[in-house]
């Protein structure tokens, strides 16, 4: 049983990698293959939106990033099996986004998680990410934004993006 526990643990480890590989070398087809087909996506604590469907997720992270460089590196997992096809977790995050020439941005946060087994295959079903931290740098230097100011740029940056 707990070795069966700790292979199911380890096969949700390897389905989150693969999200964060995927989705920085924008292979938007083996990302999507991640996701349950009604998954849920919710970024609105990180001044992002509520995005219902997979297909809706990886068009508007395509639209949205438009072939910027991205880094996407996740830590320290927590993950509980709630049943032999359903887990939960929390991951560690942290992230850098290249928007263009010298503007980049750095942010800390975590994604917490469902997922479903499906056809015996590990899949995302809900993901929240909550941001504890964003910094806008370049080499010169680095300007720490307060969730306000977070909120103020995601709704200016949300008439741009559509």
């Amino acid at each position: 049983m707990a070795d069966d526990v700790a292979a199911q643990i380890e096969a949700i480890k390897r389905l989150k990698s693969r999200y964060c590989r995927y989705l920085d070398a924008k292979d938007w087809v083996a990302w999507r293959a991640l996701f349950t087909d009604d998954f849920v996506s919710d970024t609105s604590a990180a001044g992002g939106k509520l995005i219902v469907g997979a297909d809706e997720f990886v068009d508007f992270t395509r639209k949205s990033l438009r072939g910027q460089p991205t880094v996407h590196q996740v830590h320290a997992p927590d993950i509980e099996l709630d049943s032999p096809s359903t887990a939960h977790g929390v991951w560690a995050l942290e992230d850098v986004v290249r928007f263009g020439f010298g503007v980049n941005l750095r942010g800390y946060g975590h994604y917490t998680e469902t997922y479903e087994k499906v056809d015996g295959v590990w899949r995302i079903k809900t993901s929240t990410l909550t941001r504890l931290r964003e910094d806008i740098f370049n080499g010169v230097f680095a300007v720490y934004l307060s969730p306000r100011i977070r909120s103020l740029l995601a709704r200016v940056a949300g008439r741009f993006i559509h």
